[in-house]
């Protein structure tokens, strides 16, 4: 009897989500857990696992697809009904780390299909490309994603992370090499003991989908072509999120900055003083640490800021924690990762959480719950460049810190002409929420901190 396996509710009012790789096939039998999908939400590219052991009885879904919350992606049927594979047992599962028995290979050579033993030796060192492996291949988004770019099969690079999973590094070694990249060497059959996989799933291309419409309807564009050669690129799923949050937040939510510096002269001090310190506790000092800090327990003086409206209720939400949301930058787009409770947290697990979290939503491997339930967002382009920024609040939060580039410049201090280190900050709010007073409150409550570093360190 079919079962049907549909898109599972994924939190935080995510309703869909692209599928970017179909790992299956039809006639598979998987084990529980076996990844099935890598789709990418709103937050996210995370992959689905089976939450069953069976047969895949029919893919409703293919890559480049929009599917709904509760929408069927695949069915199953029992593992051991004999359907697909004429009585094969459920024990011949997609398990990456069980053996096999053999079964001939179809080899593609001259345009035309044979079939050979699975009985070859191992090949040797040095000699042609590792054959393909069986099953899903063990490995992240962000390294299937690497491998779709550098044009390299995943089934032919061996894993050297834990488990037999493949890593980035395996990837580039083995785009290095030019094993697996250009036009398709013969195919080698595969060692005893093993099935030759399928060819991982190429990049599916972008589809073009119109924006969810957000207030007025824009007016139709001219048409560019009258002055030029033009070029059309669908919006990734990713970016067509962000425009729509973006439209959403700026039409929904009456914007105010607020402008100020913080001179952090004693505070770039005293990071220099302890970056030695820090590495051999392993972790990474950084300004955005203490930014997280000062703006943590600035917010614990000023809970307006930390908040969220109901206008249906007429009433101001206010979180009794505090969790912030970092802005970290990648080609493809902004992600927010939320680091939690960082008020009752000291700078150095701050900066140490920080610096395992951003390369991890950099790389692709950040869980939905890594990537929801903030209450207050900095944004530090300071990196980057720019004298100020007004950064657009994350909805439904009331207020977004940004923060430019630190410059030395000449203050009069005392009465003396004296070089200090002076950081721009733009602090962004709902002006339904709060007022300009209010905003130039919490503002200086930040700035304080930073400027008085110690109280960090102690937290107050």
């Amino acid at each position: 009897m079919a079962r049907s396996f549909v898109l599972p509710d994924l939190g935080e009012g995510l309703t869909e989500a692209e599928i970017r790789q179909v790992l299956v096939r039809e006639g598979d039998v998987v084990r529980e857990d076996a990844p099935l999908l890598e789709v990418e939400t709103d937050k996210a590219t995370v992959e689905i696992p089976s939450p069953m052991a069976g047969r895949i009885e029919k893919i409703h879904v293919q890559p480049g697809q929009t599917v709904k919350v509760g929408q069927v992606l695949v069915e199953f049927g029992d593992a051991g009904d004999g359907k697909s594979t004429g009585g094969k047992q459920a024990a011949d599962t997609l398990d990456p780390t069980r053996k096999l028995a053999p079964e001939p290979t179809t080899v593609v050579a001259e345009g035309r299909a044979r079939q050979v033993p699975t009985t070859a030796a191992p090949v040797a060192r040095g000699g042609p490309a590792p054959a393909a492996r069986s099953g899903p291949v063990p490995a992240t988004p962000s390294t299937r994603r690497l491998a779709r770019e550098l044009g390299v099969d995943l089934t032919a690079v061996p894993g050297s992370g834990p488990g037999g999973r493949v890593t980035d590094d395996d990837v580039r070694a083995a785009a290095g090499g030019g094993a697996t990249r250009g036009a398709p060497a013969t195919a080698q059959p595969a060692p005893a003991g093993r099935v030759a996989a399928r060819p991982s799933a190429p990049e599916p291309p972008a589809v073009a989908k119109p924006l969810a419409r957000v207030g007025v309807e824009p007016p139709a564009l001219p048409k560019f072509e009258q002055w030029g050669p033009i070029e059309r690129q669908p919006l990734s799923h990713l970016r067509r999120t962000i425009a729509e949050r973006m439209t959403l937040s700026a039409t929904l939510v009456p914007h105010v900055t607020h402008f100020d510096r913080a001179d952090i002269t004693d505070l770039d001090a005293l990071i220099r003083r302890n970056l030695e310190a820090a590495k051999g506790r392993g972790v990474t000092l950084t300004l955005t640490a203490f930014l997280l800090k000062a703006a943590a327990l600035a917010l614990l003086e000023h809970p307006t800021f930390n908040a969220s409206l109901d206008p249906a209720a007429g009433e101001l939400i206010l979180k009794r924690y505090v969790h912030l949301g970092v802005a970290v930058a990648m080609e493809r787009g902004l992600i927010v990762p939320v680091m939690r409770d960082v008020d009752k947290k000291p700078i150095i697990e701050i900066a140490r959480e920080l610096g395992a979290l951003a390369p991890r939503v950099r790389e692709g491997k950040a869980t939905l719950d890594d990537l929801r339930g903030g209450t207050f967002t900095v944004t530090n382009i300071g990196a980057l460049g720019g004298t100020g920024a007004i950064p657009i609040i994350n909805y439904p939060e009331v207020a977004i810190l940004g923060v430019a580039r630190g410059r030395e410049e000449a203050v009069v201090r005392g009465g003396q002409i004296v070089p200090r280190l002076l950081l721009p900050l733009s602090l962004t709010f709902d002006h339904r929420v709060a007022d300009g007073a209010d905003g130039a409150r919490f503002a200086t409550a930040i700035v304080q901190r930073l400027e008085q570093p110690d109280s960090l360190l102690l937290g107050l």
